[in-house]
């Protein structure tokens, strides 16, 4: 049996498709999953399964919709992409960095180093964005909620679903992998 990480992505935000953690937790264990864990209120979902990840997404996916009716993409990681997520993080080698200002977006589909040109990321200056299979690193000049530069954009220039987690959360996430 193998733990995964399930990132919902866009529910309980702003009063669009909520749904209780109890609930979500509830309806997990019917179809299968067994030490089903959340984190927040965001979308943060542990399962332990012997299904393949892309299984495990779908799954999730069409119960959430047959139960609550609502369309969400969901992304499902290992504990091995979360350590990556600080290893081969270029910010965190910056000294005396703001960790509130470093956000990661996890993408479906792995990237090339290439495709941050297709962000066009000069036009976000000072925000900065460095790409790392399929995370992309994001450093924020002044925060997230004061930037174009946001999920939707990136899902649209580079054609990915994505979801995104700041490194506070990503920190505890990987620390409830471990427990």
């Amino acid at each position: 049996m193998t733990t995964h990480l399930a990132l919902l992505r866009g529910i309980n935000v702003s009063g669009h498709n909520m749904m209780k953690m109890e609930a979500l937790k509830t309806m997990l264990e019917n179809i299968g999953f067994q030490n089903v864990r959340t984190y927040l209120q965001s979308g943060n979902v542990f399962v332990d399964s012997e299904e393949e990840a892309s299984k495990i997404g779908f799954m999730i996916k069409q119960e959430i919709f047959k139960v609550f009716g609502h369309e969400v993409p969901i992304i499902v990681l290992s504990k091995k992409d979360l350590e990556l997520s600080f290893a081969n993080n270029p910010y965190l080698k910056e000294k005396d960095i703001d960790i509130k200002k470093l956000y990661i977006v996890f993408v479906s589909i792995a990237l090339k180093k290439e495709h941050i040109h297709d962000l066009k990321i000069s036009q976000f200056k000072p925000d900065e964005a460095s790409i790392d299979e399929n995370r992309i690193f994001i450093k924020y000049a002044v925060g997230a909620g004061k930037t174009r530069l946001e999920l939707k954009y990136i899902e649209k220039k580079l054609n990915v679903i994505g979801t995104m987690r700041n490194l506070n959360t990503v920190t505890n996430l990987l620390k409830m992998y471990e427990e």
